[in-house]
């Protein structure tokens, strides 16, 4: 189930009128509107707020002909700048933040939909620059949203309530704040309908800036339609959206628990696989050091080590390069900004979530192609393991050709390295061992260089020690990883539906 789609419905169906039942004995919203009409004159009279030039007034709320949709008979439509004040941020330089102080700056950062985030990278300033801006100190139950994102992605007029907290909050550039006129508008159903599907397809159709920058203006978001029931309905709505929204954190939390549980078992599956503890052993099955002997005689085996007690007595241990071959990590390849034929694989190819893609794949320069021979062509059963950088080094994929497309091969460039399995070992067996976590956990632990850049060197993988299995139980282990893995995808899959 895609939570995300049940919430904005629930908040869209609220703001139609069509959440909760309207009573008919409540005050009509046209009442409450003359009301805070009234408290805005007598603000603007006292010289507490100003009076937009710019925007349409009050008494030109539009026709219903002229509004997004129809509403109950004792809601209203009106502008958001009839119910509320809007102010903006400060451009607080950056050389007078310091360490720490009673004065916090509210910046684009700290915004969510729903969260102010507060302890996350937080900046200060002094109390006395603190006082000399205080007229973009905030007030507990403004709302704060941002006003500048990416263009064309919405990811941004995130809106957040001001909670009370113990800090003084001052707001910076492009966060708007709104501010209301009178309590009689219940802040938490105004922050709903900020969110609300309507809403923001009209505040996005107004969007400037630049090719990549977007921006929302204060008097475009002024004058937004915003529908306004009874004080009494605002106050239901509210109780019935978040009585909704725990549910769906109960669904979410549960969601989440069971991933972690699905991912454990997965790294449970490959563990009792790589010690013998998946299938069970067949004494007819040729032993794995006389399968050793004939691939590599030259290979240091091991068998009935006490330090191997625990696998099986028909398999034996050696290490990576007695049974792989290893591409050699060169140069980068020259790339072709025009040929689309050749395409090199890269560490972004191994996608995070598992399995592998060209989609974001450089192409070879055809001038080249005469330097890339054979042996650099990847091949189907070749494991590609991320070898350079941060936070990926050690991902492991197994190459399929057949899954990518028609192209004449594809070659890795020089931050991925490629074991490639002899042809009397099942490849599939030898990723599910790399991929273990005690594999994995290996990788982590011996790799080289900086905390900003980490690097795989190949003779970590030439020496790893690998429990191989009888070639015909290595063939047995892959088809109940696989069944077991299948069972727990489609688990996964439901809960993304």
């Amino acid at each position: 189930m895609d939570t995300k789609k049940l919430r904005q419905k629930i908040l869209d169906l609220a703001i139609h009128g069509k959440l909760v039942p309207q009573d008919p004995n409540d005050e009509p919203a046209s009442v409450l509107l003359e009301r805070i009409k009234a408290e805005k004159e007598r603000l603007i009279k006292e010289g507490k707020i100003k009076r937009s030039k710019k925007r349409t007034k009050t008494s030109d709320t539009p026709h219903y002909e002229n509004v997004p949709f129809e509403i109950p008979d004792n809601w209203e439509w009106c502008k958001l700048g009839d119910i509320v004040d809007f102010q903006g941020g400060y451009a607080y330089k950056s050389n007078t933040y310091v360490n720490q102080s009673d004065w916090q700056v509210i910046r684009i950062g700290n915004v969510k939909n729903d969260n102010l985030v507060l302890d996350t990278q937080p900046v200060f300033v002094e109390e006395v620059i603190g006082r000399e801006t205080k007229k973009y100190l905030l007030q507990k139950d403004d709302i704060l949203f941002t006003m500048t994102g990416t263009k064309g992605k919405r990811d941004y007029f995130y809106s957040v309530k001001v909670p009370s907290v113990q800090k003084k909050l001052l707001l910076n550039q492009r966060v708007g704040c709104l501010r209301r006129f009178s309590s009689e508008v219940n802040i938490d159903f105004l922050c709903f309908a900020l969110k609300g599907g309507y809403v923001l397809d009209a505040i996005f159709s107004t969007e400037t800036g630049n090719v990549s920058q977007g921006n929302i203006g204060s008097e475009n978001t002024l004058n937004l339609n915003i529908a306004i029931p009874p004080l009494a309905e605002q106050r239901r709505i509210v109780s019935e959206i978040e009585r909704w929204f725990s549910l769906i954190d109960i669904m979410e939390n549960g969601k989440q628990d069971l991933q972690t549980t699905i991912k454990q078992a997965k790294n449970k599956i490959l563990d009792l696989a790589i010690h013998g503890k998946l299938v069970l052993q067949d004494p007819n099955d040729e032993p794995a050091s006389e399968l050793l002997k004939r691939i590599n005689p030259k290979a240091e085996i091991t068998c009935d080590n006490a330090q191997y007690e625990k696998i099986p007595e028909n398999w034996c241990v050696c290490k990576l390069v007695d049974i792989c071959s290893f591409l050699s990590r060169g140069k980068s390849p020259k790339y072709s900004e025009y040929d689309k034929t050749y395409p090199v694989f890269a560490q972004k190819c191994n996608l995070k979530d598992g399995g592998i893609s060209l989609e974001q794949a450089r192409f070879l320069d055809p001038s080249t192609i005469n330097k890339w021979n054979e042996v650099y062509k990847l091949q189907t059963g070749d494991i590609l393991v991320n070898s350079t950088g941060t936070g990926t080094v050690g991902r492991t994929r197994l190459f399929n050709a057949n899954c990518l497309g028609n192209y004449p091969f594809v070659v890795p460039d020089s931050h991925v390295s490629v074991v490639r399995v002899v042809k009397s070992i099942c490849p599939q067996y030898v990723y599910a061992y790399i991929s273990s976590d005690s594999i994995q956990q290996y990788i982590e632990e011996n790799l080289a260089g900086s905390t900003n850049q980490k690097e795989l060197y190949i003779g970590v993988l030439e020496n790893m020690h690998i429990f191989l299995p009888p070639l015909a139980e290595q063939y047995r282990i892959v088809t109940k990883i696989e069944k077991l893995f299948s069972s727990l995808d489609n688990i996964q899959k439901a809960l993304e539906v």
